[in-house]
């Protein structure tokens, strides 16, 4: 099927061609046969770089109103939002921040892309466009499998359906092992490859040999591995420069962000070919973003032709590093895995080093899917001739690496949607968004989620009776008898409170913290509340991600804590958990000094904390705050600290953190 063919405007057509696009992969020429340029459904489950983009946009250009594309990760939506905005005659906006807004002024556009958070909250918030959509595309469909985004994504979806009836739903997806059960979900044609436009060969690397899955082998020359050097380490090394010196660039994935900086650290010293790659502009770049010590260890290793990529990096530093490595600028990025979640960053050769990492209580072996989406990014259409995944054991787990992640194929995708704290964040928005005023109506929205597809006998009423008494014991819905069914409790409401905690969009157990830090806040003499005190609250909450606290940190954050101790809403004999609480003074002390005007360098030294750690607390502590004042509202409370804290602690925009004016 050729781009002449394609029921789409000339521009459109020309615009692909002169992208290079004459000919479609098979993979698309069988999307457009399933209709999705006709308004059917279509799940298509395919790997890395066999078109799934150009399948979004057939789907959205055709369709007979405007459209919304649906991406995991925030990063990915500025990638797209700058892809689809090239289309000839097509507008397109993006939101992916402002969770208690319904983003109103979307509705002009003719495609919206915004992550699965930002549309659940827009629908919470009432928004209106949502109604008018006539196409939804769902990038990274397999994501219905994780704890957190899984179940936003399916109730998002189920609801999308049932507000914009008719909608065309295309879902995009790796290759996973049951992606019939979602387009039997959707109703959708299924459209399954393994075609790819590069052929791609995946080996397990031991004893200096890589054996690959279509026989061939690769000798690699590791050298005399010294007794302060790690074997994985060096022959991840060794498989690089070799990628390097054949012309090709590399991604190295390992388990954290502190193997990432260690490896780019030993591949700068490994001198490989600088006149490939490397760049001052792009170092200098680096450091005009900040002077942090992260900053710096990146710009010396950008120099030299290598990068590195991970949370604890500013998401400004993140981006440089993509589209360096994207321009060639760079010949290899040392990584954590969340790089192969989706941003646009193929190479030559994959080289997977670790294969296990730390759940918090042991080392375990990573998902099947998770390591296939890491060998995916090996191969760049149109640039190089083929793509190598190398996965690096030893003799004694080459066997198991290779009958694990060579020969088996990826899980399953299950639903999380009965994980308690999920469903009670879900049935809290759906009654509180008018959607739903009784159980039976919960229930009746819940049968067209994914988790009922699949297990259509699971009576959820007895989980739905307990989740309702929990909302309703933190004050946040009411459990009314109907009369019309013996006393029984079914008819449901949302308070006052609990509205406002569904439009803040922050679970219900934050909402709960919350209301009681505004109580205690109350009670305290307002000598003893400032901006520590509303920072010391929403650093308590479960929407405030932790953060690390270290041995030597310990007693200095108890000092702090018992010196300030009047200032907060909790003493550390009753908090819960002590060591939580200790990591929340950590974080409302660390906040504290960011609002009187400590830089980021400072804050980075002195708490030991990525440059990407500061930026994402403050960003999450500027949202948890306005939640804290909304609800303080609400509650008709003379609690003023939560705003004048957040107005002292400055806001953060989807590019960076901003600094409060003065």
């Amino acid at each position: 099927m050729y781009v002449r063919d394609l029921p789409v405007s000339a521009a459109v057509r020309e615009h692909y061609r002169a992208s290079g696009i004459e000919e479609l992969y098979p993979p698309q020429a069988a999307a457009v046969d399933a209709g999705v340029a006709r308004g059917e459904n279509v799940v298509a489950a395919i790997p890395t770089a066999s078109g799934k983009t150009l399948i979004a946009e057939l789907a959205m250009l055709t369709a007979a109103g405007p459209a919304l594309y649906i991406v995991p990760l925030r990063a990915l939506a500025r990638e797209k939002y700058e892809s689809f905005a090239e289309l000839p005659g097509v507008s397109v906006g993006i939101s992916t921040g402002d969770f208690d807004s319904p983003a109103e002024e979307l509705g002009g556009e003719d495609i919206v892309v915004a992550t699965a958070e930002k549309v659940d909250s827009a629908i919470r918030n009432g928004a209106t466009w949502v109604e008018e959509l006539a196409c939804v595309v769902v990038d990274e469909v397999h994501l219905l499998g994780r704890e957190r985004r899984g179940p936003t994504l399916e109730v998002t979806l189920a609801t999308l359906q049932r507000r914009a009836p008719g909608v065309q739903i295309v879902a995009l997806s790796a290759t996973v092992d049951n992606p019939e059960d979602i387009a039997s979900w959707l109703d959708a044609d299924l459209v399954e490859s393994t075609w790819r436009p590069v052929s791609l060969r995946t080996g397990v690397y031991a004893d200096g040999d890589v054996d690959f899955d279509d026989g061939s082998s690769l000798a690699v020359d590791v050298g005399t591995v010294g007794a302060d050097e790690e074997e994985d380490t060096e022959a991840t090394a060794a498989l690089v420069a070799d990628a390097i010196d054949a012309g090709g660039q590399c991604l190295a994935f390992v388990r954290s962000r502190r193997e990432a900086e260690a490896l780019a650290t030993r591949l700068t010293a490994a001198d490989l070919d600088a006149g490939a790659f490397g760049s001052a502009d792009v170092a200098a770049e680096i450091t005009d973003v900040d002077d942090t010590g992260t900053a710096r260890r990146l710009a010396a290793a950008a120099e030299a032709g290598v990068g590195f990529h991970h949370a604890g990096l500013v998401s400004e530093h993140r981006a440089l590093v993509e589209a360096a490595f994207r321009d060639r600028e760079l010949g290899v990025i040392c990584a954590t895995p969340t790089l192969a979640a989706g941003v646009n960053v193929p190479a030559r050769r994959v080289v997977v080093r670790d294969l296990q990492r730390y759940t918090g209580e042991e080392m375990a072996m990573l998902p099947v899917l998770e390591v296939h989406q890491m060998c995916g990014r090996a191969g760049r259409p149109h640039l190089d001739p083929y793509g190598e995944a190398v996965l690096v054991g030893d003799e004694r787990t080459a066997e198991d690496l290779w009958e694990r992640y060579v020969d088996a194929g990826p899980e399953a995708v299950e639903s999380q949607l009965t994980a308690r704290e999920a469903l009670r964040t879900h049935v809290l928005s759906v009654v509180a968004s008018g959607f739903a005023d009784s159980k039976a109506a919960v229930l009746d929205l819940l049968d067209a989620t994914f988790f009922a597809h699949q297990s259509p006998d699971v009576d959820l009423s007895g989980l739905l009776d307990t989740v309702a008494d929990e909302l309703a014991g933190m004050e946040l819905l009411t459990v009314a008898p109907d009369g019309d069914s013996g006393g029984a409790s079914d008819a449901l409401a949302a308070t006052d409170l609990g509205s406002t905690v569904s439009r803040q969009y922050v679970r219900p157990e934050t909402g709960a913290r919350l209301l009681e830090g505004i109580r205690t806040i109350e009670s305290m003499p307002a000598e003893n509340v400032g901006p520590l005190t509303a920072l010391g609250v929403v650093c308590a909450t479960p929407d405030m991600r932790g953060t690390y606290l270290g041995n030597r940190e310990r007693a200095d954050v108890y000092r702090f804590a018992t010196r300030h101790a009047a200032a907060f809403t909790t003493a550390s004999e009753d908090a819960d958990d002590f060591e939580a609480w200790l990591c929340a003074v950590k974080l409302a002390r660390l906040l504290d000094e960011w609002s009187e005007g400590a830089t980021i360098e400072t804050l980075v030294e002195r708490y030991r904390v990525g440059p990407g750690d500061v930026e994402s607390h403050v960003e999450r502590a500027a949202w948890l705050l306005g939640a804290g004042d909304a609800l303080a509202a609400t509650l008709d409370a003379d609690v003023r600290i939560f705003e004048s804290a957040r107005q002292r602690l400055g806001s953060t925009g989807t590019d960076g953190v901003q600094r409060p004016s003065r």
